[in-house]
């Protein structure tokens, strides 16, 4: 039986849904118009040339009237086959044919067999730290409120499942179809730019929906693997998976976080996490009558009937007090904050802890473990404040402010010193207790902004709080700016500080940057035996390709591992990973495990972006996949940790390096057409006009392509289905390396090294994703015949390194080991080949004809982008 014919019913039900809303409301004629393409897409697909050639007079033949219609009816159906899919992967159905249905399964079957001690394991449990940090999206194309009706039809597909009469079925499927026309009806691209406080809001909501219920529900499953694999469970308090986010604290090139965004953020966060464990508390206390209670309990509940409602009852009115104040406290600057808010996690955790422990004292222990400890679960998950928030700044900003000061003083320019004037002029202030700034110093706009961040920092403390990254980092001083600024701000807890290292000279300097930072006294003494590294995936891809980055990215891991055992700091590596392959991103498993071995002991960091928080995250269950996916992964990785990297395959990885970076950057950089082809052959320049993050594209407005942000610079070729960036130099390089004497040595690292079998799958879902025919049409369309030699050579050089990857894999098929994989990506082909050339056919009308460009023509172009996100899945 075919594993997928469920999906393709559920694909072929809610197309069928969307076909009906349509007729209905544009009638016959479009519809049939809109199935004409499909056949004809399809028919493309299977190699019929004459029906491709068919398919491209269709839809350059349609009217202004059609564009937006036709365009909408494909990138609409591109939503409900993401959504079929996702719920595909986690139905009973669904199971059979997916990649690791159940990680956790498998891992304990797998530590099982590989006769691991039951102590070992249980420790390895106890320790796990992940950290899961929500970050906006520039190419997060979708609304919340179409979010919303999506979730709602997932859970209709769910429904028809069961086993169900045929009046009930009826009712469901009458459901499905108001949903699918209410998301027609509703505008899928947003009429501004999100505010950072949108962002940040989109966060919560995925808590709201879909989290708050997966983090119980994954704890509880874990503690019955962990019960059955050594006889212990989890710890009460045990909270291997936690939540922060960059939304509203990310300033790094987005001049509208501020820091009265930042506190509003903040205020939001807790208003969130107040109304959510209200609701628990309303539930709980209907449900827990009962009159039992252990002393401890009646000490605070005295000889009430109903002990347990009485102590929740008065805890849900001190959640709803703090979130009215919060309430009031966003609508002013400053107010002052009464001494009976709840305001920090024992506050929550005490009474909820008394009624646990009560019940088990009082032998009801099965009803202890009920809903009252998924409430306790998420009170240790998510507290008071709901997600930790990370503060982000270039590291130039921080000079600037020293800058300004020791101008001011009369001391220098800070900004003209060398690094160890620097250094000795930061320790000598770490090390004073007088205030550094003078209260008559009235620094400019952009110094006064850094400092109120600080302060609002200092304010909201070390619950609120997670991360201080530096983006641009390079010097111990770097580091040290950051350390005086919030001394001077007042701070009264460590707050983790953390370099960033993006570029290729970022991460082949961070050694040495860490080497120097930890020599100093009185940094080791501060920082308390522990240390955050992030290490950058997109902005090093960019500057040198996805093979050289990775080895730079890997490299830079083993060396800072090392670093930090020799000085007894425990690190942990942070990891700025991109949905994209080029920007880092590909299976959560794979990646973790390709990791350098010792680089989990600290725990995992890692972001999680955009469109892909709700492909991972966006319904219950998904998300409970994702989360056991995670913790099986850092738990195999330190358990069972990958081989150290021998000798002899270093050395092929830094020639493959080599090799790659050069030919990478002799496209990218050194040649003189490549700047105007990138420009022409892809929306890049019409992206800047999409109403989806809140930050601008690009962090110079008058450069070129070094200037131009990671995510808009992959966003744009992976528009055009060329995805450059995730392929370009790794063919060459490994073309050279292919020689007869090094073939058994490629073989042996693909087999033995996960890093490096992680590169080369990696590579093959690029190749299957990429497709040179659409990459052609655009520059047929698009390109000026003088600059049509470079998209040549890129496609030949394109499907040379397509043939010799599947010669180095001993395969003749692309992804034929991951079936899953692969049927995805076939099954969207279809509706998103249209989506191409409809968008070649719409840049060619914007740039060639703007007298006749109209709303109508610029929206549809916004949709085809859209769409064709959609349909990428990791688009940026």
């Amino acid at each position: 039986m075919d594993h997928y014919s469920a999906l393709k019913a559920n694909v072929g039900l809610l197309g069928t849904k969307l076909g009906d809303t349509i007729r209905s409301q544009l009638g016959d004629a479009l519809l049939e118009r809109v199935e004409q393409i499909r056949q004809l897409s399809k028919a493309a697909r299977q190699g019929e040339e004459l029906q491709a050639d068919k398919l491209k007079q269709v839809l350059q033949s349609l009217t202004d009237d059609e564009l937006l219609p036709v365009a909408r009816a494909f990138a609409q159906f591109l939503n409900l086959a993401n959504l079929a899919e996702q719920h595909h992967s986690i139905s009973r159905i669904g199971h059979a044919s997916i990649e690791k249905p159940e990680p956790l399964e498998e891992l304990f079957s797998l530590l099982d067999s590989k006769k691991l001690d039951a102590a070992k394991v249980e420790q390895a449990v106890a320790g796990l730290s992940i950290e899961l940090v929500l970050t906006a999206h520039p190419t997060e194309v979708s609304r919340r409120t179409l979010i919303h009706k999506l979730t709602e039809i997932a859970a209709c597909l769910a429904e028809l499942e069961q086993d169900l009469t045929a009046l009930q079925q009826q009712k469901v499927e009458l459901r499905l179809s108001e949903l699918i026309a209410q998301a027609w009806h509703t505008n899928e691209i947003r009429e501004q730019r999100p505010t950072p406080v949108d962002e940040a809001k989109s966060g919560f909501a995925v808590i709201e929906s879909s989290l708050w219920q997966a983090i119980p529900d994954f704890l509880r499953e874990l503690d019955t693997k962990l019960v059955n694999a050594t006889g212990k469970g989890l710890a009460l308090n045990a909270a291997p998976v936690k939540f922060s986010s960059w939304m509203g604290g990310d300033r790094d090139g987005n001049p509208f976080v501020t820091s009265k965004v930042t506190r509003q953020v903040l205020l939001l966060s807790r208003w969130k996490a107040a109304d959510l464990f209200a609701k628990d508390l309303d539930f709980l206390s209907s449900e827990l009558s009962m009159y039992q209670a252990s002393s401890a309990l009646r000490d605070v509940a005295g000889d009430a009937s109903e002990p347990y409602r009485l102590v929740l009852n008065k805890l849900r009115s001190g959640l709803l007090q703090t979130r009215d104040w919060l309430t009031e406290a966003l609508k002013h600057d400053r107010l002052q904050r009464p001494q009976d808010l709840i305001w920090h996690n024992a506050q929550l955790l005490e009474p909820l802890l008394l009624c646990y422990q009560s019940l088990l004292d009082c032998g009801m222990s099965v009803i202890a473990n009920g809903r009252l400890l998924d409430t306790v679960r998420r009170a240790y998950a998510f507290g008071v404040t709901l997600l930790k928030l990370d503060i982000r700044q270039d590291a130039g900003r921080h000079a600037q402010v020293f800058s300004e000061l020791t101008q001011h003083l009369g001391l220098g320019d800070y900004g003209a010193w060398d690094e160890s004037a620097r250094q000795a002029f930061l320790l000598a202030e770490l090390a004073n207790r007088r205030p550094l700034f003078p209260k008559s110093w009235q620094p400019g706009a952009d110094v006064q902004e850094v400092l109120d961040t600080c302060e609002i920092v200092a304010r909201h403390g070390s619950e609120a709080l997670s991360t201080y990254v530096i983006s641009m980092a390079g010097k111990p001083s770097d580091v040290l700016a950051v350390q005086l600024l919030l001394k001077e701000a007042g701070i009264s807890f460590p707050m983790p500080v953390a370099p960033l290292f993006e570029t290729l000279s970022d991460l082949q300097n961070a050694p040495d940057c860490m080497r120097k930072l930890l020599s100093i006294d009185w940094y080791r003494g501060y920082i308390n035996g522990k240390q955050e590294v992030m290490i950058g995936y997109s902005d090093s891809a960019k500057d040198a390709g996805v093979f050289a980055a990775a080895w730079a990215q890997y490299s830079a891991q083993e060396a800072l591992v090392a670093i930090c055992q020799q000085a007894k700091v425990q690190l942990t590596l942070f990891h700025g990973r991109g949905g994209t392959i080029g920007r880092g991103g590909g299976p959560a498993h794979a990646a973790i495990l390709s990791q350098p071995p010792g680089s989990l002991a600290g725990g995992l960091r890692v972001t999680e972006q955009g469109e892909m928080i709700r492909f991972k995250f966006g319904l219950p269950k998904l998300a409970e996949r994702s989360l056991a996916l995670y913790a099986s992964a850092v738990l195999e990785g330190m358990l069972l940790p990958p081989p150290v990297p021998k000798q002899s395959w270093r050395e092929l990885m830094s020639q493959l390096a080599e090799d790659s970076c050069e030919a990478y950057r002799a496209v990218v950089r050194h040649n003189k057409d490549f700047v105007p082809y990138f420009r022409a052959a892809t929306p890049e320049q019409e992206l800047g006009q999409l109403p989806l993050g809140s930050r601008p594209a690009k962090r110079n407005p008058t450069g070129g392509v070094e200037s131009l942000r990671a995510i808009p610079w992959i966003f744009a070729w992976s528009q055009n289905r060329l995805m450059l960036p995730a392929w370009l130099g790794a063919g060459s390089a490994l073309a050279k390396a292919a020689e007869p004497d090094k073939a058994a040595l490629l073989d042996e690292m693909q087999q033995q090294w996960p890093f490096f079998a992680t590169r080369m799958s990696m590579l093959e879902m690029v190749y299957l994703k990429a497709d040179s025919d659409i990459a052609a049409y655009y520059d047929k369309v698009l390109v000026p015949a003088e600059l049509q030699h470079l998209g040549q050579a890129l496609r030949a050089q394109l499907t040379a390194d397509r043939e010799l990857l599947l010669k180095l894999i001993h395969s003749d098929t692309l992804m034929a080991r991951e079936g899953w994989i692969r049927e995805s990506i076939m099954l969207r082909n279809t509706y998103v080949d249209p989506l191409h050339i409809l968008q070649a056919e719409l840049l060619h009308r914007v740039r060639h004809q703007p007298e006749r460009v109209n709303p109508m023509i610029s929206r549809a172009l916004m949709v085809t982008i859209a769409g064709i996100a959609a349909g990428m899945r990791n688009s940026g």
